[in-house]
């Protein structure tokens, strides 16, 4: 068994002290390894560079250590137990490292143990050891780790059938919030840090709906024995990152329900559809996988085209589920669907790359987003939803209601996922016409591996509901709403996204084609003034639309410290805003279809 021990041993310097002992070190010099990139989120973050020590003892003598690359360490040859000890920086505030103050800490496995190289499938226990100091003594410890001795929420010790498994359960420490409830037989526990006025029975109860209907789709009973929602709550922030047994989530505090809430927000709605997201991972991502990660290799890029079905295909489940678990009504769901569909039509880099590019290059491009990337990429999580509702709408239609994405899914789970076999990069279209019976292979190759937007008005056709693009109406149009007053005159637009700076209105982002752009407007320029008015990133969409469509106007902006002068031509906005609604009157069988999409019914017929 390999042993580990993990402190915070100086929380206002961000540090903890990890100790790893090895009863038999490789006879020839034991390497140890910290791995470059963590399941979930597809970008080398070299978390070696937070080792600021690293030493070395066999017995009472110091051991040899050389590095070898970026992330390994090697210990020179020694006879009997091997112990290594090293500090590591915390102090990134996010889901994917770790992080450590007076007031809490964190860490994923991940960033913070080194896997001892050719014993990665031994057994490993950790101690989490409380730091010391009378100001930690109402610490706590959340994790799905199994305790091996550690009394529940306590520090101590815990236990994990190899280092695969050490470092994918990620730990809270601190004082924080905590809830529990069950869902099919399996506890489920909250874990709360940060200030909130979180309603806790009001999470817990709408949690355990959304738990309980993905259960009951994948069928009983759940591959694990504890779930563990870990929240850090802040003033703003959002993001998730799914485990085998929990999940990491960062909300602003304001997402979650307050106790005199009646009715769902849509703060509140976003954040139970994270919920919904990671928890969905439990078995597509983390079970249900691709098979060039089974194994995970850690200390590179490991490309796959698929992430579009992993990512994809669970962020068109998420929002699903809310209205299946009865969180939401149709009518919402079908306004968060429009969102999302308008975030997508917004993005001009659609048209130039695929869902599968999308994937395979979501190392270096989805990940490392700059000032051009809505022009030139487009998301792998909405674009592979979009391509997700449209194959499940296409199934319900060719099979008049027999077959649909959820038999899919649910094959992928039985066949795959049970049994530890991944998914090959040219085996998805074949799975669907074994379960289903249709060909989808042309379908796919327009809707994954080209970039043409994809047939939705015929499609939501096929279930009753109605599908239309519009205007923006402002930028902070979302989308998913009929525009109230369809009679309204056409709006003029740059082409543009701004934010507020000092001094006047930021490009974040000068889209392809747009006005600014054509005029020389540049992401990063600030402008100060359209037609002699001052403009800030609040007032510019109310100056803008006293500009008439096609006549130049004046508009002076920076560019680092120089000012210049554009001719900018205001164009008409582009019908890019998405609506669905359900049709006030569906024929008999359509009703049936959209009923069983949306779990209002169950389907009197099953593939």
């Amino acid at each position: 068994m390999i042993s580990y021990s993990i402190r915070a041993k100086n929380p206002h310097a961000h540090v903890y002290e990890v100790r790893c002992e090895v009863s038999h070190p490789d006879p020839a010099g034991q390497a140890f390894f910290l791995p470059a990139w963590i399941p979930g989120s597809y970008m080398i973050r070299d978390f070696a560079k937070n080792i600021v020590r690293f030493d070395a003892v066999c017995g009472t003598e110091s051991v040899t250590v050389s590095k070898r690359d970026k992330q390994t360490w090697r210990c020179a040859a020694c006879v009997g137990p091997l112990v290594i000890r090293y500090d590591v920086y915390a102090w990134d505030l996010s889901v994917r490292a770790a992080h450590l103050d007076a007031t809490h800490g964190y860490y994923n496995g991940t960033s913070v143990f080194m896997m001892v190289v050719g014993q990665e499938n031994d057994a490993c226990a950790v101690d989490i050891l409380s730091p010391i100091g009378a100001q930690y003594a109402q610490w706590r410890v959340a994790t799905a780790l199994t305790r091996d001795g550690a009394a529940p929420l306590g520090f101590g010790r815990y236990k994990a059938s190899d280092y695969a498994e050490l470092v994918d359960h990620p730990v809270e420490m601190g004082q924080f919030s905590h809830g529990n409830f069950d869902a099919c037989g399996v506890r489920h526990e909250i874990a709360i840090t940060g200030r909130h006025n979180a309603d806790m029975s009001r999470l817990e109860r709408d949690l355990k709906n959304i738990c309980e209907a993905q259960i009951r789709f994948f069928g009983e009973p759940a591959p694990m024995d504890r779930y563990v929602f870990l929240v850090m709550a802040v003033g703003e922030g959002y993001g998730g990152l799914e485990h085998r047994a929990s999940t990491s989530l960062l909300c602003s505090r304001d997402d979650l329900p307050s106790p005199t809430m009646t009715d769902i927000t849509d703060d509140y709605r976003t954040f139970l559809g994270l919920c919904s997201h990671e928890y969905f991972h439990t078995w597509h991502v983390k079970r249900i996988k691709p098979a060039v990660f089974i194994p995970y290799d850690l200390s590179r890029e490991v490309h796959t085209a698929l992430l579009w079905i992993f990512e994809g295909i669970t962020s068109y489940y998420d929002e699903l589920f809310l209205v299946r678990a009865g969180i939401i009504t149709p009518a919402t769901y079908l306004e968060m669907q429009g969102q999302s569909l308008t975030r997508v039509y917004r993005t001009p880099g659609r048209l130039k790359q695929s869902a599968s590019e999308s994937s395979f290059d979501a190392w270096t491009k989805f990940y490392k987003q700059d000032e051009n990337s809505p022009n030139a990429i487009v998301s792998y999580y909405a674009k592979g939803a979009l391509v997700a509702l449209a194959l499940d709408l296409l199934l319900r239609r060719e099979t008049v209601g027999r077959c649909s994405l959820d038999d899919v899914m649910k094959y992928l789970w039985r066949e795959f996922g049970q049994r530890g076999i991944g998914i090959g990069e040219d085996q998805f279209g074949a799975i669907v016409k074994h379960v289903t019976g249709c060909d989808v292979d042309a379908f796919l190759r327009t809707a994954v591996d080209g970039t043409e937007d994809l047939p939705l008005a015929e499609l939501f056709a096929s279930v009753g509901v109605d599908f239309s693009l519009r205007p923006a109406l402002s930028q902070d149009d979302k989308g998913g709403k009929p525009a109230p007053n369809s009679a309204a005159k056409a709006r003029g637009v740059f082409g543009v996204k701004v934010a507020t700076a000092e001094g006047g209105a930021r490009i974040v982002h000068a889209f392809d084609g747009g006005a600014a752009q054509s005029a020389g407007l540049s992401a990063g320029d600030i402008i100060v003034a359209v037609a002699g008015l001052k403009v800030t990133g609040n007032s510019f969409d109310r100056v803008l639309a006293a500009r008439e469509i096609g006549v130049p106007v004046k508009v002076h902006a920076f560019r680092r410290d120089e000012l210049f002068e554009y001719d900018v031509v205001p164009m008409q906005a582009a019908a890019d805003t998405c609506v669905l609604q359900a049709q006030s009157k569906m024929l008999a069988e359509v009703q049936q279809r959209f009923d069983a999409w949306l779990g209002v019914a169950t389907p009197t017929i099953t593939c």
